[in-house]
């Protein structure tokens, strides 16, 4: 009796971690046009994380579906990035939770700062020309809900503080490269909020962290906005590690082999 209950008890603690597991793994799905992203570049993912299954759809109205596990995070092509605002609804539907963040490959289709912080929906951009592990440690940031912009986006606010419609230079584009050149217009404390936003910490993590209550911390951050002239709390901590680099007089590099081309 004692071999057929532990036999029992073994069976169900089987079937409580494969309950547990299933729920525990999550899809992190492609939105590229065919041949975007390779086979090996998928293998890579689900080897580096083996509770990720990667999907690739070709386009937008493929992803209106629930997916099974369900979908953690989603990279969009930077070719879809003028119609995902417009799908907001059905991302948000069918994916709920799921962070969206933009691949960026200048060779196919360049990313500019000001389209980038206008939509509603992207927290983040994955540079597609960066080492591998590198991309992966990007790739597991964002799994975990933080957000990534590569600095290379800024040249154009380190240069002169234009979007990349110069034809004219518009209020929001002279805000933010007066934000660039006034590093004093923040509080020493919200700076420090600043600097914990930039590196993807919720409002509910920077309170406990110094202190605070989470509605001291959302004050702080409307005021940090509002001096920086951003748009959202992701601009701002752009801007943040864009300050940083003109302060350095850093230039990002480019000389970094491309993903693509791995086999």
């Amino acid at each position: 009796m004692n071999g057929v209950d532990g036999v029992e008890a073994s069976g169900r603690g089987r079937a409580d971690t494969a309950d547990r597991e299933s729920w525990a793994r999550r899809t992190l799905l492609f939105i590229a046009p065919d041949d975007t992203i390779s086979e090996s570049l998928v293998h890579a993912v689900e080897r580096e994380f083996p509770w990720i299954a990667a999907e690739r759809v070709r386009d937008l109205s493929a992803t209106w579906t629930a997916f099974n596990p369900s979908v953690s995070l989603i990279l969009i092509d930077a070719v879809f990035l003028s119609e995902i605002d417009s799908c907001s609804a059905q991302l948000a539907r069918f994916h709920p939770g799921a962070m969206t963040a933009v691949m960026q490959d200048d060779g196919r289709r360049r990313l500019f700062p000001d389209e980038v912080f206008a939509s509603r929906v992207v927290r983040g951009v994955l540079p597609m020309n960066l080492k591998l592990d590198v991309w992966l440690s990007v790739i597991r940031l964002m799994l975990r809900g933080g957000e990534y912009f590569p600095l290379a986006m800024f040249q154009s606010y380190l240069n002169n503080g234009m979007p990349h419609s110069e034809a004219k230079e518009s209020k929001p584009a002279i805000k933010r490269q007066a934000a660039l050149e006034e590093p004093g217009q923040l509080t020493c404390r919200e700076s420090q909020i600043l600097e914990m936003a930039s590196q993807g910490l919720q409002n509910k993590t920077i309170a406990a962290a110094l202190r605070l209550s989470e509605h001291t911390v959302k004050i702080h951050m409307h005021n940090i906005i509002n001096k920086l002239g951003a748009h959202n709390r992701t601009e701002a901590a752009a801007l943040f590690h864009a300050r940083r680099v003109a302060a350095a007089g850093m230039v990002p590099s480019a000389d970094r082999p491309v993903i693509s081309t791995l086999t």
